[in-house]
């Protein structure tokens, strides 16, 4: 089975999160192409793995060398979790501005998290 199942898919994500019009902060553009490669299906398989490849690649390219790896371990469940629709946008983009600027994720963004996968 070829890789690539919606190429105008994975080019719209990523002509999105290049123009500011569409998601103007640095955040913003890492939650759409997490969310849209994860949601979207533009490959056959391997959708939640390469949302989170991509997501961390988006970071290297970007200077956030710093949060990769933590990136990569937290995000690993998130993605199933939003594959499963456990985890809207909004919460997903509060994830990750978390993961890439704070030290933890504050008590409040823990218990919202608990509160969706647990339902």
């Amino acid at each position: 089975m070829p890789g690539t199942k919606d190429v105008g898919c994975l080019s719209s994500v990523l002509e999105h999160i290049q123009n500011d019009d569409y998601y103007s902060c640095f955040g913003e553009k890492l939650t759409h192409l997490v969310f849209a490669i994860n949601k979207f299906h533009a490959f056959n398989d391997g959708n939640k793995r390469s949302s989170l490849v991509l997501g961390a690649y988006f970071l290297e390219l970007n200077g956030y060398d710093y949060c990769v790896k933590k990136f990569v371990k937290e995000m690993e469940n998130i993605v199933v979790w939003l594959a499963e629709n456990k985890i809207s946008k909004e919460l997903l983009q509060r994830l990750i501005i978390s993961i890439v600027m704070e030290d933890d994720y504050p008590e409040s963004l823990k218990l919202e998290l608990i509160n969706v996968i647990t339902q």
